[in-house]
């Protein structure tokens, strides 16, 4: 059975004590760099890819892996260079 500890307290806040939004506070959220704004995140991308989910050797994925970051590009050129032979 569980019960409520005598010693426990109230946890959550009343949203009266909540800061006041105000004109200087919302000029503060965005970034700029000079006049320029900086956006936050993952950068968009350029809509050339596309997510797959793919099954792969266990000896070529390791392959790639131990080649460092950037071994995703790197089995995607090496399967580019594969599609243009193909093609010959």
């Amino acid at each position: 059975m569980t019960v409520k500890s005598k010693r426990s307290h109230r946890t959550s806040r009343n949203p009266d004590d909540a800061p006041e939004i105000t004109d200087k506070w919302v000029a503060e959220a965005d970034l700029y760099h000079g006049k320029k704004l900086v956006r936050r995140g993952r950068p968009i991308g350029s809509g050339q890819k596309t997510q797959t989910t793919l099954r792969i050797s266990k000896d070529v994925l390791e392959f790639f892996r131990a080649t460092g970051p950037g071994w995703q590009t790197r089995m995607d050129n090496a399967l580019k260079r594969y599609v243009a032979l193909q093609r010959r």
